[in-house]
């Protein structure tokens, strides 16, 4: 939930990541953001890309950039073309964490009438596979967010950490839950308690990130694991999706009850007929996301 501008240093000039591939699309929304940069990619634009882009404050996350994000995640959910969206800082930054100055001032009062941080759970509401690409400093509520995501890339620079502790509070958008869930009870209480951060390396070996990739090339490697999954069938991969994240909330004997059920589920789709009649046949099947 925190930032740690304070203990970092200032980072100046644009943060796009350099990528060398096909060029950027813009956007289709019409949206004019002011603290993300929203484009679609791919060679079929079947990926939305999503970048914070607050420079100047280590991409902390500000109520106004958490709207825009909101906003962009909620037009690509509902962009039929789009079949997995990534989500990305500069090569500084991730995200150094919450807005401080945001929050400074606050009361115990406002945090519980107004639902503090509350809406900060949309990323985790939508239905299509989110990609965090991870360069840089992933510090509190950038820690958090990426969390949010379904898969973490990281740059092999990347550091993660919950440095709240530092300053006077605790995590408050799923730190001490989704931390616990991805590396165990011990690390998570050490990272809790101390504010220490852990490398891309160790957050590899702990299980919170999938792959490390150098710090040039990660977006560009998230989009291509973006685009295999666009690739599929939508509406499978959305229940592939639900089914994976109700491990964390239910016993193994209920998930696998509901595994059952959304295998079962697929049945009713022409997208399960054309897949596993172009697996007989011996061609590529041609999903209609339906």
């Amino acid at each position: 939930m925190a930032a740690v501008r304070v203990l970092l240093p200032r980072v100046r000039g644009p943060l796009r990541p350099s990528l060398h591939c096909s060029a950027w699309r813009p956007f289709a929304s019409g949206a004019n953001f002011e603290y993300i940069i929203a484009e679609k990619r791919g060679k079929n634009n079947t990926v939305g890309l999503i970048q914070l882009n607050r420079p100047k404050a280590l991409n902390a996350l500000c109520n106004g950039l958490m709207k825009e994000l909101n906003q962009a995640l909620k037009t690509f959910q509902e962009d039929p073309a789009v079949g997995a969206i990534v989500l990305t800082g500069g090569e500084k930054a991730f995200a150094a964490g919450a807005d401080i100055k945001e929050m400074q001032n606050l009361s115990f009062q406002e945090c519980y009438s107004h639902q503090f941080l509350s809406h900060w759970d949309s990323v985790t509401q939508v239905k299509k596979p989110v990609i965090a690409a991870v360069n840089g400093y992933a510090l509190g509520g950038g820690c958090e967010l990426a969390m949010m995501c379904d898969i973490i890339y990281a740059g092999e620079k990347a550091q993660f950490g919950q440095p709240e502790i530092l300053l006077g509070t605790i995590p408050g958008a799923g730190g001490t839950q989704r931390l616990t869930r991805a590396v165990g009870k011990s690390l998570a209480m050490e990272m809790v308690l101390t504010g220490d951060r852990i490398s891309a390396q160790d957050a590899k070996q702990a299980g919170l990130v999938s792959k490390i990739f150098p710090v040039e090339t990660l977006v560009e490697e998230a989009i291509q694991c973006a685009e295999r999954i666009a690739s599929n069938s939508k509406i499978i991969v959305a229940i592939a999706k639900e089914s994976v994240n109700a491990a964390f909330e239910m016993t193994l004997r209920e998930g696998n009850k509901l595994e059952k059920k959304l295998f079962y589920s697929t049945f009713a789709t022409d997208d399960r007929r054309e897949g596993m009649a172009a697996f007989v046949e011996k061609r590529k099947a041609n999903f209609r996301d339906q």
